[in-house]
């Protein structure tokens, strides 16, 4: 029987290397938003990106699965009043490092 535990004592455990679909939704989104880093953010700007960051990484997928990571990516998103584009996009990033 094969152990399963044989890495090298103190290497760290194998890991996730893709950030999740929700995540990459809003890494998607963020650089699409970055496109025009110095124009107003305003919510039909952030629901128009987020539609095609979802468009591009999920729609080929399980629509259950879609859908659950098009909902847990706009539970992440940060507040947005009054703030450039740019800015949201930075915050958008760290949201993502979070999901």
């Amino acid at each position: 029987m094969t152990n399963r535990t044989d890495q090298r004592t103190g290497q760290p455990s194998p890991v996730l290397t893709e950030p999740s679909y929700a995540a990459q939704i809003l890494l998607t989104t963020a650089a699409i938003l970055d496109m025009h880093p110095t124009a107003p953010l305003t919510p039909s700007t952030v629901d128009q990106a987020l539609r095609v960051a979802a468009d591009a990484i999920v729609s080929r997928l399980p629509a259950v699965v879609a859908a659950d990571s098009s909902h847990i990516a706009r539970q992440a998103l940060p507040t947005s009043a009054g703030i450039t584009r740019g800015e949201y996009a930075l915050r958008l990033r760290t949201a993502a490092k979070g999901i």
